[in-house]
């Protein structure tokens, strides 16, 4: 609340929680009320960190099974990766409610990074996997547990302190 010049004390307004359909956040895309972007993120959050774990063992041990792990890790991460951003998009674009919010355009730009750095990874691997290992695959799956880390905690943020895609419309 601020005072104005008479002494009144006049309420601050959010301009953006004045745009229609700023309360509208439930879930547009999900199975039986369960938003398919939160479920499917999962997988490929942990296979990041898979990548970088294998990248690591690769580098303590030296045995091939480790190198050929990451590919498949970085792979998997990133085609379900991209079935996570395809949903998350059309949550982004469907809902308004989510729409009108920053936080969410970063949480997506962030994530489109991530996905871009996981299929350069995978793709870097593909022809070679056990000489891409290191120094640059290395370099590449630590640099992807970052960012996962800054998109997941962007995204948490989004879901428990906002509650996007979780609230149903009265």
């Amino acid at each position: 609340m601020t005072e104005t010049i008479k002494g009144e004390r006049e309420e601050l307004i959010d301009p953006i929680s004045e745009n229609p359909g700023f309360d509208q956040t439930e879930s547009r895309i999900s199975v039986l009320g369960h938003p398919i972007h939160a479920m499917s993120v999962a997988f490929p959050v942990a296979l990041t960190f898979c990548v970088f774990g294998a990248d690591a063992f690769y580098w303590w041990t030296g045995d091939v099974f480790w190198a050929r792990a990451a590919m498949w890790a970085a792979g998997t991460g990133f085609l379900l990766g991209m079935f996570a951003g395809i949903s998350g998009t059309a949550e982004l674009l469907l809902v308004s409610g989510i729409r009108a919010r920053a936080p969410a355009w970063t949480h997506f730009i962030i994530a489109v990074t991530l996905l871009s750095l996981l299929g350069a990874n995978w793709g870097y691997r593909l022809y070679g996997y056990e000489d891409a290992v290191l120094p640059y695959g290395i370099l590449l799956s630590a640099v992807c547990v970052v960012m996962v880390a800054f998109t997941g905690w962007h995204g948490g943020k989004l879901v428990f302190d906002y509650r996007l895609g979780t609230s149903k419309v009265n």
